[in-house]
């Protein structure tokens, strides 16, 4: 057993008690990326995948949400010195000459506790590997960490651990929520809705086509976390002069507010916080949500660290340093002609429907006419 390799997925603290979809999920994301496993089975507080090729699985499934870690592992009883032997072999063979190393174990040890593994495993690599000048290192300080995880019946000797992306499991809620993207702000809190186990419904609204082509470049990198093999998507145009940012937005909610209407959505996703909008125009956007039976929800709310996280996880930093100028913003009385504008984009909008790949952003130019 102690050869065999797997996928072992941690859920998130609030996806723990939702494996039954986290589950469903990775089925469906190795069916849709065609890769084969063996079985997908839950051992106390973890979830097992044999697949096939384990590395390319175990980076197909940190695309999830709902998931604190995935790790690729040796699955051997859960016995102290088959343990102990089975992390010092690891340690051989990934530790190099001159690096700092860490045993971490956690779970449910049977007769011991994971201290004792740490200290007998750590003293063990230090003893079969003199002639290479390694030491053991610290929690914040350590050039390879040795993880280990403990159920009650087996141990994962694990070979390599990424973190994933937690949150709660994609379409969790089974509920669909109409997301806008024109900035990089917006597309974080697309990102933020589908963390948040919504099903999300994508338009996208521009002012030219450098603003397009940039918008294209950032939607790529979210369409893979929203665990569908083909998606539908709406271009909608904007008038160049909609300078003002704060007009820009409330006519892109008034948008969503009449797309939501006519396909009887229920949810607008808001990428409003208080963080960065006057509390006043929020209260304005939420208000005008509601008083057409939608109903609004704001995951950049608490706009963090935590979320700046999940961005650089994604891929989608490199867009993200226009969002510290919208903090100079200000709002202002001037008044235009929402309804005018909405119906103009709605009349000029673009529907296009694209199977999901490795060539998201050319088969999305070729649907538009747009040249590349």
């Amino acid at each position: 057993m102690e050869n065999e390799v797997f996928v072992i997925v941690f859920p998130s603290i609030f996806g723990k008690n939702k494996t039954k979809t986290l589950i469903s999920n990775i089925k469906k994301i190795l069916k849709i990326r065609n890769l084969k496993f063996e079985s997908i089975t839950v051992d106390d507080d973890v979830i097992v995948v044999k697949a096939d090729d384990p590395v390319i699985a175990s980076s197909t499934i940190n695309t999830l949400f709902g998931i604190n870690q995935v790790a690729i592992a040796n699955k051997i009883e859960n016995e102290f010195d088959l343990v102990i032997s089975q992390i010092n072999k690891i340690g051989k063979n990934l530790i190099l000459k001159g690096e700092k190393f860490l045993v971490k174990v956690e779970g449910s040890p049977k007769g011991y506790l994971p201290k004792d593994v740490e200290i007998a495993a750590t003293g063990k690599i230090i003893e079969s590997t003199t002639n290479l000048g390694i030491k053991p290192g610290t929690e914040t300080k350590h050039d390879k960490l040795l993880y280990t995880y403990l159920t009650k019946s087996n141990a994962y000797t694990c070979i390599f651990v990424d973190q994933g992306l937690n949150g709660i499991p994609n379409d969790f809620h089974n509920e669909q929520v109409l997301c806008c993207i024109y900035d990089e702000l917006s597309a974080l809190n697309v990102i933020e809705t589908i963390k948040e186990g919504f099903t999300v419904k994508l338009i996208i609204c521009y002012r030219d086509e450098s603003e397009l082509q940039n918008l294209i470049k950032i939607l790529n990198q979210i369409l893979p976390f929203t665990l569908q093999s083909k998606i539908e998507l709406e271009f909608l145009p904007l008038p160049t002069d909609l300078e003002n940012y704060l007009h820009f937005v409330d006519v892109i909610t008034q948008i969503a507010i009449e797309i939501s209407k006519t396909e009887k959505i229920t949810h607008v996703s808001l990428p409003i916080t208080p963080l960065i909008f006057p509390v006043k125009f929020s209260d304005e956007l939420q208000q005008k949500v509601f008083k057409n039976s939608i109903i609004p929800i704001t995951p950049l709310g608490g706009l963090d660290e935590d979320i700046l996280k999940t961005a650089r996880q994604i891929g989608i930093t490199k867009f993200l340093s226009n969002i510290q100028r919208l903090q100079k913003i200000k709002l202002q009385e001037k008044r235009i002609n929402v309804q005018k504008i909405v119906q103009d984009a709605i009349k000029s909008k673009q529907k296009i429907s694209i199977k999901l790949g490795a060539n998201n952003i050319h088969d999305i130019l070729d649907s538009l006419g747009l040249e590349h």
